[in-house]
């Protein structure tokens, strides 16, 4: 029988990436959005690509609904698991009518407390709960471990000067960063080579060679050759930097500016921060110095898999 591997494109589809491995998956059917980052990602895989959904887009979660269903109704699975977002719920809702094991693994950014999607999940009858913090774990929401757990910085003997820099500011289309975009071009210098991943931000000056999308192996590739990584402070855009040896400049996007559906990347910079991943600042008061200091600390990850524990069925 097959596991079905169900995440929206971007930090959930990262997220479950890194974790699969320590899930003790054995045949999987990845479900997901069709993207330049799910194809490169999941180069090789058995995936299925289904419409994309937004944060709390009806009629995506809906349109996600029926595939799910046409799915489960043509083949047998033996559980589903998710990071999130919506997606997940179009899938566990079926999946729960016919009997199936449903898993639902909350992002590493809910550092206080889930989602509104894992708040849905926790409505779900018989679904399995887990979170990234054991903060916030109780009898209903218990704690596996994290994807950051594998992962230490330390500072570099003879540190390069910055040459160098990978800008990602993610890739929804529904939220834009223009302060953090606008910033970085006003202190940026021009000797600096950039690569920069903007999404959908649209200034009135924008940076030469700005791409709305960069291919994951592309982007990784670039990463670990960068001195620094600048990016918002979503998961897959710190988990890749983390992976290619970098300690990210990481900069939270902010829900009163119209950045975000909340400020769950608040709390994520705080932490990554607090476990010294990353150098954590606000848009508006980024330097040149905060580069350097970035630079001067490489991260590097354990030649250990931690398995992620789930609880038996």
């Amino acid at each position: 029988m097959t596991d079905l591997l169900v995440a929206s494109t971007g930090g959930h589809l990262a997220e479950l990436h890194d974790l699969a491995p320590r899930l003790g998956v054995g045949d999987r059917r990845w479900v997901t959005f069709d993207s330049p980052q799910s194809r490169s990602l999941l180069d090789g895989e058995d995936v299925v690509f289904v419409p994309p959904a937004t944060s709390r887009d009806l009629v995506g979660a809906v349109k996600d609904l029926v595939v799910a269903r046409r799915m489960f109704g043509r083949r047998r699975y033996d559980r589903v698991i998710s990071t999130g977002a919506g997606v997940a719920m179009s899938f566990f809702l079926p999946a729960t009518a016919a009997g199936l094991e449903c898993t639902y693994i909350e992002s590493a950014t809910r550092t206080r407390g889930p989602s509104l999607t894992g708040r849905m999940a926790a409505r779900m009858p018989r679904a399995r709960l887990y979170t990234q913090h054991p903060s916030w774990a109780d009898d209903t929401w218990r704690y596996g471990g994290s994807i950051f757990d594998a992962f230490g910085a330390e500072p570099i003997a003879e540190p390069r000067p910055v040459r160098k820099v990978v800008v990602t500011l993610g890739t929804q289309d529904r939220y834009r960063f223009p302060r953090l975009l606008t910033r970085l071009v006003e202190i940026l210098p021009s000797a600096i080579d950039v690569l920069w991943q903007v999404g959908a931000t649209v200034i009135g000056r924008m940076p030469a060679g700005a791409r709305h999308q960069v291919p994951s192996a592309e982007l990784h590739q670039a990463m670990r050759e960068a001195d620094v990584v600048i990016a918002h402070a979503g998961v897959g855009s710190a988990l890749a930097a983390m992976q290619a040896g970098r300690r990210a400049l990481l900069v939270p996007r902010r829900r009163a500016h119209g950045e975000h559906v909340d400020d769950h990347q608040v709390e994520m910079a705080r932490e990554l921060s607090r476990r010294d991943l990353v150098v954590a600042r606000e848009a508006a008061e980024i330097t040149l110095a905060d580069l350097g200091e970035a630079a001067a600390w490489t991260v590097r990850a354990s030649p250990v898999v931690t398995p992620f524990l789930l609880s038996p069925s």
